[in-house]
């Protein structure tokens, strides 16, 4: 089964029109940027089982500018990424105004201590390898956006 990937001028109508007000019951919008389809799709299924709306993106070139057009509630990042890598991309994120409180979760097959260094430097919200668990995975999403 192919991830659908997603427009950011497609995702953002997507988007918009099933957001509501604060405590609506209204889904948290997470945007995946992963380029391992079968961790994309299994993130996917994790967190659109706990009530998330996904958008994904395979490809860390249009990374900053999906972000700025979905205006999603958290990014759930990989480090090596083609076309930019995560670290790029989060310091993209965190020197513009619009995206610079907007939690990140970096979730990497690096997770040596340098890198995990490096990603704190930047900025991260929150670090984790892979392997994850499902739980894990969960639980770190709904701790950096509270629903």
């Amino acid at each position: 089964m192919e991830l659908p990937i997603v427009g950011a001028a497609q995702a953002t109508a997507r988007v918009d029109s099933t957001r509501g007000g604060g405590g609506s019951g209204v889904a948290r919008h997470v945007l995946l940027i992963e380029d391992e389809t079968n961790i994309a799709e299994a993130l996917r299924f994790i967190l659109e089982r706990d009530g998330w709306q996904v958008s994904a993106l395979g490809d860390g070139a249009q990374a900053v500018a999906m972000v700025r057009g979905l205006r999603p509630d958290l990014v759930i990042l990989d480090l090596m990424l083609p076309g930019a890598d995560g670290l790029e991309i989060l310091a993209a994120l965190r020197a513009d105004p619009a995206t610079a409180a907007l939690p990140v979760l970096m979730l990497t097959a690096k997770g040596q201590a340098r890198d995990r260094a490096a990603a704190e430097a930047a900025g991260v919200s929150r670090f984790m390898a892979k392997p994850f668990a499902n739980a894990e995975i969960v639980a770190a999403a709904s701790a950096l956006v509270p629903g």
